[in-house]
């Protein structure tokens, strides 16, 4: 038998009981998701070991920060639109002031506002990071109803991270991503615009934290093949490039200085 993977992030415990302490916030990035935000809400503050559920309004024009509140988030809000990675690094920010003195930082579980009913289905990404197998747990989705598209990013992102890493993921632009503290904190400052999991995922692989791709049976609003849909795909491919060659430049960089040893490219 294989043996599992360990995590880089050292596992707190409970020294007496032996168990794991750790809590989870459920950081929810969301612009304009009036419609759907409540739901999301209220299914993600039913996952297990989630005691803090902040939703960042990345400058919407909807009543999402409303909505949110009135199902029971935390709501913290952007005054203009500035991006998913600065309302990720806006979240983890808020939830390290409100970690209690004494206990280990909170697992970062970050979720996006269209997954409704269906976000309490993000809970098997907690467990791997939990337990010390993962620093990083990624969530595998389920064909969606109506995608369009024909995998052209998904491609691009996969082989520039398995080229820079070693590691070739199945859904590398999956936003539901559960993380310790440490890891996140180290893939900071976040990849901009779309370009944030793959920048994320080739920052961490690169210095040694350990990533895992869990199923999860998620629902969300997918992009179709419309103008619209395919503006959208254009903006991913552009950020993905963009997130990617910046690593490949840092990668150069830190060959340079170490004699050209060991860096990937």
């Amino acid at each position: 038998m294989n043996a599992l993977p360990v995590a880089k992030t050292t596992r707190p415990g409970n020294a007496q009981a032996g168990k794991n302490v750790q809590r989870v916030a459920a950081v929810i990035p969301a612009k304009d998701e009036a419609e759907r935000i409540a739901a999301t809400v209220r299914s993600a503050r039913a996952i297990p070991h989630v005691d803090l559920v902040l939703v960042v309004d990345d400058g919407s024009e909807d009543d999402t920060q409303h909505v949110a509140r009135a199902a029971g988030a935390v709501v913290v809000r952007h005054s203009h639109n500035r991006g998913k990675a600065a309302a990720m690094e806006t979240g983890a920010a808020v939830v390290a002031m409100r970690d209690a003195d004494g206990r280990p930082p909170r697992l970062l579980l970050f979720i996006d506002g269209d997954l409704g009913d269906t976000a309490v289905n993000t809970a098997p990404l907690v467990r791997p990071v939990r337990e010390g197998v993962a620093d990083l747990a990624i969530a595998l989705l389920p064909k969606q109803v109506g995608a369009g598209g024909r995998g052209i990013v998904v491609g691009t992102a996969r082989r520039a991270i398995e080229a820079m890493t070693g590691w070739s993921p199945s859904q590398p632009l999956s936003g539901m991503r559960c993380l310790t503290r440490e890891a996140f904190e180290a893939a900071t400052p976040l990849a901009r615009g779309w370009g944030v999991e793959t920048g994320m995922t080739i920052d961490l692989l690169r210095k040694g934290y350990v990533a895992v791709e869990v199923p999860c049976d998620l629902k969300h609003r997918a992009s179709s093949n419309d103008l619209k849909g395919q503006i959208h795909r254009a903006a991913q491919y552009r950020d993905v490039l963009l997130a990617v060659n910046a690593r490949k430049m840092r990668g150069a960089v830190d060959a340079v200085r170490h004699g050209g040893t060991n860096v990937r490219s």
